[in-house]
């Protein structure tokens, strides 16, 4: 099952531009998406001998190693979330990477209620579950329950480096039209740092091939030889045999990550840089002509270059690793751009950055810091929405998903969403409030107008996050009338509050609301 995925991009280079607009870009992931959660499971326990080298695989062998999934989901729904919302699911493809250690996409198991791998040529459906999974970077980890059918297939290696280009691939899955492997071949044609739709902010480093990657392929090995090269992951829509897939770096970052039991996620650098082609600008900023590096456009609050760089700045060299005017370096003979660095360490790794300021050359080094504040951004699975039902009132924090499904046009609002991080909004509050929706009553006449705003207080008193307001309101003692005030507009909405709890009995039975929130 192939779904189209609104795509954009979050590293902080190009934080601005993309919290504008939803928009949609040409890109679809082959598998499910967007669709919740299937509880981490314990570690099987079921014991397997560990395989010995083997120095050459046949080409029967790595296939049997290479499994189809189905997973039956539930998408929760943002309008009524007190519901269960709706079921589906999709098929999709992963491959023996290690003793009862499937690999394979995020998107063909979030959101999953059930899972379910068939060996190659089998019928026999075994449950499984997922151990570990990383929306950012599209790849998840999952075991069966009852590894003893899969006990002497090979584990599949994951290469030591990125593909050459025009070098031969062959990709390995299960797509939809039957329930056999699939196997197609083309050639590496691009390698680039480009967006990865299932989470619609993060960009890494992408692989494109030339081969047919179709729905049902996603999660499936990518080969050179018998060495996994890439995990398929998207195709492009409206090009014909244009796939791509997860390159090794990636794939290497998200198995040593997991190593300690958890994900921690990317880390980014937190500074925003433009190009510096144009001359003139050069020469404003005092440099030569002939001079490499970019422009320091902005800093990320809290991030990990807040207090080192400033705006203005030329970054110059990051690790020691030359920067272009168009703020690419050059890693393994190719050209990617200069987050490449930082993709490939963690959470207190430093960076050595060379930077020019006022003409004088100054190196620094930072701690790369996580910034999970910018998820606000990223389209959100296997999480049940966060809500609060009141009198009729539904109060909602923004988010991607709150934020698509609504369509939020209140220009307040979007203001608020758009510079939520680069305003350090986060600092004072960690959810944006929206008053989504409105159910009619006697005691709501008349007020639709506020719906789509952000609260900004209730009785004088600032909301800081969906569990605060839920506090401000269910207090004992409230005055006779709740006033509730919204960014953007002067007008307050003021309800009494002696009708407020008949108003919530008469509004929640008529609409089939039995839970009044999820925190």
């Amino acid at each position: 099952m192939a779904q189209i995925i609104v795509s954009t991009t979050l590293s902080s280079h190009m934080i601005k531009t993309l919290r504008i607009l939803i928009f949609t870009l040409p890109y679809i992931t082959f598998g499910q998406a967007f669709e919740a959660p299937l509880p981490v499971g314990e570690s099987s326990s079921t014991a397997a001998p560990e395989l010995p080298e083997v120095s050459a695989l046949s080409n029967t062998e790595i296939y049997s190693s290479v499994v189809r999934i189905e997973c039956s989901t539930q998408v929760f729904d943002y309008k009524q979330p007190w519901t269960a919302g709706r079921f589906g699911g999709g098929i999709g493809t992963g491959f023996l990477v290690g003793k009862n250690r499937f690999l394979t996409n995020a998107h063909v198991v979030s959101n999953a209620r059930r899972i379910i791998i068939n060996k190659r040529g089998s019928d026999i459906k075994h449950p499984a579950r997922i151990i570990h999974i990383a929306h950012d970077c599209d790849l998840a980890l999952i075991e069966v329950e009852d590894f003893s059918s899969f006990v002497g297939l090979p584990y599949l290696k994951i290469a030591d480096n990125v593909p050459k280009l025009e070098s031969e691939v062959r990709a390995v899955g299960y797509p939809v039209g039957g329930n056999r492997l699939s196997v197609t071949r083309g050639v590496v044609s691009r390698i680039d740092f480009r967006p990865y739709s299932h989470s619609q902010i993060d960009m890494h480093l992408i692989v494109q091939v030339d081969a047919a990657i179709n729905p049902g392929n996603s999660g499936g090995p990518v080969l050179q030889g018998e060495e996994v090269v890439g995990v398929a992951f998207q195709g492009l829509r409206g090009a014909d045999n244009t796939g791509f897939m997860i390159p090794v770096p990636v794939i290497d970052r998200f198995l040593k990550d997991i190593e300690d039991g958890e994900y921690d996620r990317y880390v980014d650098l937190g500074a925003t840089h433009f190009p510096l082609f144009n001359p003139a600008m050069k020469k404003a900023l005092g440099l030569p002509e002939n001079s490499a590096g970019v422009l320091i456009s902005d800093i990320i609050p809290d991030g990990a270059c807040d207090g080192v760089l400033e705006r203005g700045d030329v970054l110059v060299k990051i690790d020691g690793n030359l920067i272009d005017n168009a703020g690419n370096i050059e890693v393994s003979g190719e050209k990617v751009l200069l987050h490449e660095v930082v993709e490939r360490k963690f959470a207190g790794d430093k960076v050595d950055l060379v930077f020019m300021r006022d003409g004088e050359v100054m190196e620094e080094s930072i701690t790369l810091v996580p910034f999970p504040a910018s998820r606000v951004y990223a389209i959100s699975y296997d999480t049940k929405p966060r809500y609060y039902f009141k009198s009729g009132l539904l109060f909602q924090p923004m988010d991607f998903n709150l934020f698509s499904v609504y369509k939020i046009n209140n220009p307040s609002a979007r203001h608020l969403y758009q510079n939520y991080i680069d305003d350090g909004i986060f600092k004072t509050r960690e959810d944006l409030v929206v008053l989504t929706t409105i159910f009619d009553d006697k005691l709501t006449s008349s007020l639709s107008n506020f719906e789509g705003l952000v609260v900004k207080s209730i009785n004088n008193t600032p909301v800081k996050s969906l569990s605060h307001l839920h506090k401000l309101m269910e207090i004992q003692d409230l005055p006779d009338f709740l006033e509730i005030r919204f960014e953007g507009t002067k007008k307050p909405l003021i309800l009494p509050t002696s009708e407020l709890e008949e108003a919530n009995s008469r509004i929640s039975t008529n609409q089939g609301i039995t839970q009044f929130y999820n925190l």
